[in-house]
């Protein structure tokens, strides 16, 4: 359950990351911190655990940008 949510927060940051194109990376780098700080936030209020959610969020992350690239190498 928590992976799915992960997975719908990260393809959040992924479209708004998308809308702002145009931004400064100090500014895209921030943004991802957010998210990353709500996935994380929305993991740790499931499990109750901080060491499970750290490793669930990272590994959520990890299989989200795989699945990403990888994408988008097929369609490109």
């Amino acid at each position: 359950m928590v992976i799915i949510l992960q997975f719908i927060i990260w393809s959040g940051y992924t479209f708004i990351e998308w809308l702002s194109k145009h931004d400064q990376l100090v500014y895209k780098v921030m943004m991802f911190f957010v998210f990353f700080y709500l996935a994380f936030l929305v993991g740790n209020y499931i499990t109750k655990s901080t060491r499970k959610t750290l490793f669930i969020t990272a590994f959520s992350l990890v299989i989200y940008t795989s699945l990403h690239y990888t994408l988008a190498l097929i369609i490109h």
